[in-house]
């Protein structure tokens, strides 16, 4: 318990720093009354489209969750599996590298009545398909190389290979756990025994028969999805749409500012390469990085004065009203999910 409470005030206290350097790296020697001249005319009815287009990305996933459950005859309810994308993105908006989301998913999906195993099988692929279709999407730009969209992410080049790098690593290794239940089950218990040495337990052989147990289970979901191709087409159908909706918030915000004349494609496809680039980076939510990149990129498409409103209002939307509804709901699921001890 105190391990998990070092942690927590670790991750407030690096959140914290990251936001402070973040703020005094953006604002340091701006005008601040022109940025905030530049915003009062812009047309913010956009940027209601904006937190529209938020909410939309955030439940897709709930879709996807509540599709996959249903799929392994969960008995679920959607709004629970909308709960469960709230408490998702609101954890990995505050911890580096996104890892907090999955792990306070599973916890909440447990409390709610849903087995270890076959949540961790959904989050899992949920996580892969995410990732996939960013990768997806990398590859497609370096592929077909549009003359738009190279010719902005030119200065960050390296930012984006060595964020596909990442990527596709990652996706590999979460591949092989899924589709290899004998290297997952063999990978699990050498954990067990070694946390059974290094600590002392006694009852280890206890916690290798509680594996044996959920790892049949585990095989069974891993075999439903490696036999309902399907599933994980349509997974990955929804996911893209996930992704693209939310890239799309920066071209509304362009639009807010009539910014927009390389067009929808080319700014989406813009913000879609910054993603690439800071996915796998230990920062929570990207931070810091992402407002480097997107000024680095933006200012030769929206102009010096006009790039810096443009990047407030494009990452106020999709990060901190992100965190902020998220925040909200994941109080409401704590209440709503875990029940009290009478």
């Amino acid at each position: 318990m105190t391990g998990k409470k070092n942690r927590n005030i670790f991750n407030a206290l690096f959140l914290a720093v990251v936001f402070i350097i973040t703020i005094y790296s953006v604002f340091h020697n701006e005008d601040l009354s022109s940025i905030i001249g530049y915003m009062k005319n812009a047309d913010i009815k956009y940027w209601f489209a904006g937190v529209l287009f938020v909410v939309v990305f955030i439940e897709c996933e709930s879709a996807v969750i509540y599709y996959m459950l249903k799929g392994l005859g969960e008995n679920v309810l959607f709004s629970h599996c909308c709960l469960y994308s709230f408490i998702g993105f609101f954890f990995c908006l505050v911890t580096p590298s996104a890892t907090g989301g999955q792990p306070a998913q599973l916890y909440f999906m447990k409390k709610d009545g849903l087995p270890l195993t076959v949540s961790t099988m959904v989050l899992v692929i949920v996580t892969i398909t995410y990732k996939l279709v960013l990768v997806a999407i990398g590859a497609l730009v370096f592929i077909f190389r549009p003359a738009g969209v190279m010719l902005y992410i030119k200065p960050v080049t390296g930012w984006c290979v060595l964020g596909m790098l990442l990527n596709v690593i990652c996706i590999a290794v979460m591949f092989i756990f899924v589709f290899n239940p004998v290297f997952a089950e063999n990978t699990a218990a050498f954990i067990i025994r070694a946390a059974g040495r290094v600590f002392k337990l006694r009852n280890s052989q206890k916690y290798m028969d509680r594996l044996v147990l959920a790892m049949e289970r585990y095989k069974d979901s891993a075999s439903y999805f490696a036999s309902h191709k399907l599933v994980i087409w349509n997974v990955f159908c929804i996911t893209t749409f996930q992704r693209i909706i939310l890239f799309a918030v920066t071209y509304i915000v362009c639009v807010s500012f009539n910014t927009a004349d390389a067009g929808f494609f080319t700014i989406t496809g813009l913000q879609a390469m910054i993603s690439v680039a800071v996915d796998m980076l230990p920062l929570p939510g990207g931070m810091g990085i992402t407002e480097k990149l997107f000024k680095e990129i933006f200012t030769p498409l929206c102009g010096g004065n006009l790039v810096l409103p443009v990047m407030i209002a494009s990452r106020g939307i999709s990060y901190y009203t992100q965190l902020f509804i998220s925040a909200v709901m994941s109080v409401i699921a704590y209440f709503k999910l875990i029940k009290p001890a009478l």
